[in-house]
């Protein structure tokens, strides 16, 4: 490996972290790293005081221009959008990225709630530790206004934080109850899994069916799953545990089809936010990596 390949990849890992945790999907962070390897393969590195900052700039700066473009596609997007996750086996290195809880699924779809310019701000500062000063430059704006971007972010996030903070031994069980539930579906059952304010957000993207705007009420969610759990009969689904991005996460297959990847949010007793990644756009890999793993262990 030449040393500016070499010096590109020794930064991969954070550059990554940053371009994915800003536009929320794997593909849209890989071609941003694509342009930015192109960018820096035409710099004469060696006239760099910085090589590092220089990176981080660049990947920023192509991270808010498509993600300005993704939020004006996103305005015309059916249903909720949610994030997509990291496949596995492809997260080493990205896997040991900084601040790991910021990488959640749940994370990634509150950082939604900021501009592009608070999210990159907030970053940054907050997840990448770079100073008001180094993150004012990186953005190419003035102190204070970075400052004021940052103070934006953190306002809107603490009002849309979850409000419990459950770990991930929680969430765990409260996917095996769900299933459970699922596997002998009863109103009753279901509704228990669920807070009277809980919240349903499903991502079909209008290409599979899902429901086109958040459900609310432990009672509505319980009707749905009962309904699911009915349409779809006895043993029809396969549910698999897994770890995405950090944090508990269910795979629910249809045959040999992913279906669902399903995730939550809870009180340690309770449901309070139940996601289902539906489209199968943003499925694909983790699909195709999944059945790859099990093909390779039965042989």
């Amino acid at each position: 490996m030449d040393p500016k390949t070499a010096l590109f990849q020794q930064h991969r890992q954070r550059l990554f972290g940053l371009a994915y945790r800003m536009l929320g999907t794997p593909g849209d962070a890989e071609d941003v790293l694509h342009d930015a390897w192109l960018r820096w393969n035409a710099q004469d590195t060696a006239a760099l005081d910085d090589p590092e900052a220089w990176l981080v700039t660049v990947t920023t700066r192509l991270s808010l221009d498509r993600l300005r473009r993704a939020r004006t596609e996103r305005a015309h997007y059916t249903g909720p959008w949610l994030p997509e996750p990291l496949v596995p086996s492809a997260e080493q290195p990205e896997a040991e990225l900084e601040r790991s809880e910021t990488i959640t699924l749940s994370f990634l779809l509150l950082l939604e709630q900021l501009s592009p310019e608070e999210r990159a701000a907030f970053l940054l500062h907050e997840v990448f530790d770079y100073s008001h000063a180094e993150a004012a430059s990186i953005l190419g704006i003035a102190e204070d206004a970075c400052r004021q971007r940052l103070h934006r972010a953190r306002a809107r996030l603490r009002e849309g934080r979850p409000r419990f903070n459950v770990d991930a031994t929680a969430q765990q069980r409260m996917l095996e109850r769900f299933v459970a539930a699922m596997a002998q579906p009863s109103m009753e059952a279901l509704r228990a899994l669920f807070a009277e304010d809980a919240i349903q957000i499903s991502d079909g993207g209008g290409v599979v069916r899902a429901t086109l705007r958040p459900l609310y009420g432990a009672e509505r969610l319980a009707r749905l799953y009962l309904q699911i759990a009915r349409n779809l009969g006895r043993g029809a689904a396969r549910y698999e545990m897994t770890t995405l991005n950090g944090a508990p996460a269910l795979l629910m297959w249809a045959g040999d089809a992913l279906s669902s990847v399903i995730w939550v949010e809870c009180d340690g007793e309770r449901i309070t936010a139940m996601h289902g990644l539906r489209h199968p756009g943003k499925l694909a890999r983790l699909a195709a990596v999944t059945k790859s793993e099990r093909s390779a262990s039965l042989h």
